[in-house]
């Protein structure tokens, strides 16, 4: 943490204790650090490429309904899968500045195309803010299981597949695992056109599932945050009730819970407020937001990153 020496009017302050910027408190020659702001009431930070990181803010929702909530989806650029990992990298500094600049008290990367291609950097760029990412999450959620998987298929974006990101993971977490991967590029464009239970996703999903129905799977991940929008489709494409599907925006929000009490920095007000961002407001944002959350979203603004 960084500390500023300065007096203040008659009192001498040894130590200002801040993070970001904010001013936690102060140390002075009593030797006792006086705390002036409670970092606690501050938001959770969730970002994503669009609107599929609302499926990580309806779990934080549900797991931590006191926590004030601010949201970017970066509709203007989405989807982030098929684009570079540099590209996606300045897109994700971008953003986590956006979030810092709002004096958020922890941040959840509901990007599996960014946590695999950033997640280092916007640690790093966050310093004490806490900075969870999906990926971990996910690969948790499918190991800790009492099913204790062991062949299991990961689906997501380009980006994410050939990051090799879930495989290392849960490899690392358990070398007798097996691992395959499918991009299924097309589902993101899908989803942020609320596309995700006619006809035209049930046929995408066959084609990208076919192989993987005959794989005698344990469990299927989905390695995107916008495929939880079609898991009733895929559900009825694996026909399989065998095959556990695994989200790992539950998950996420559980580690962020308990990392949040580790940090004592549970919110307990019982008025929770919701801000929603994005790069660009498509006339279905709003409706789809609102479908999803099962909640009116009272106002989306539309921010300029660039």
């Amino acid at each position: 943490m960084p500390l500023l020496l300065y007096r203040l009017g008659y009192e001498e302050i040894l130590l200002t204790v801040t993070i970001f910027g904010y001013p936690l408190g102060y140390l002075n020659y009593d030797g006792i650090l006086h705390m002036s702001y409670d970092l606690s009431h501050s938001a959770i930070g969730i970002f994503d490429s669009g609107i599929g990181g609302l499926t990580v803010v309806r779990e934080v929702m549900q797991i931590l309904p006191n926590e004030n909530i601010i949201y970017f989806g970066d509709t203007a650029r989405v989807p982030y899968g098929i684009k570079s990992v540099d590209t996606v990298k300045h897109y994700a500094m971008q953003i986590t500045e956006f979030l810092l600049e709002r004096k958020v008290k922890m941040i959840l990367i509901a990007c599996n195309t960014v946590t695999a291609a950033a997640e280092a950097e916007v640690k790093e760029l966050a310093g004490d803010i806490p900075v969870l990412g999906v990926i971990e999450a996910g690969a948790k959620a499918a190991l800790e299981s009492p099913q204790r998987h062991h062949r299991l298929a990961v689906i997501g974006t380009l980006a994410t597949v050939n990051s090799g990101a879930y495989s290392n993971t849960l490899h690392s977490m358990s070398s007798d695992t097996d691992v395959y991967s499918k991009a299924c590029s097309m589902l993101v464009p899908l989803a942020e056109e609320g596309w995700t239970d006619n006809e035209i996703a049930e046929l995408t999903l066959r084609s990208y599932l076919d192989d993987i129905k005959g794989m005698n799977i344990d469990a299927l991940i989905l390695g995107c945050t916008h495929y939880p929008l079609f898991k009733e489709t895929i559900e009825k494409v694996l026909d399989n009730p065998e095959v556990t599907i695994i989200d790992s925006a539950v998950s996420i929000a559980t580690m962020a819970k308990k990392e949040l009490e580790k940090r004592s920095l549970l919110n307990t007000s019982n008025e929770p407020t919701f801000e929603c961002f994005v790069s660009d407001k498509p006339q279905r944002f709003q409706e789809l937001a609102e479908r999803f959350l099962g909640k009116k979203v009272e106002q989306i603004k539309v921010v300029n990153l660039a």
